[in-house]
């Protein structure tokens, strides 16, 4: 509650909780300088919201045009807890 103003206002607030969860995290190879620091810290929020090393794939591509592809084939196939190669 806020209280600050004078005024309480109801605040929602989600848990972050990673803990039994898949993630997949698409990343560009060009650009590496700036793309390897935002997958690391992609990775280190993960693994610090309960996330583990397993459930976490990374699928690196050519340049961000490939990224919305990638991502996608990514998501449509997880067959059996696994997730298939991604071209």
């Amino acid at each position: 509650m806020d209280v600050r103003s004078g005024f309480q206002v109801k605040a929602l607030e989600g848990k972050l909780s990673a803990s039994g969860k898949r993630f997949g995290i698409v990343v560009s190879r060009f650009n590496a300088f700036i793309t390897e620091r935002l997958l690391h810290s992609a990775f280190d929020g993960l693994l610090r919201c309960g996330a583990k090393r397993k459930d976490i794939e990374i699928v690196r591509v050519p340049g961000a045009f490939e990224i919305p592809s990638a991502a996608r084939t990514l998501a449509e196939t997880r067959i059996a807890g696994r997730a298939s190669n991604v071209p």
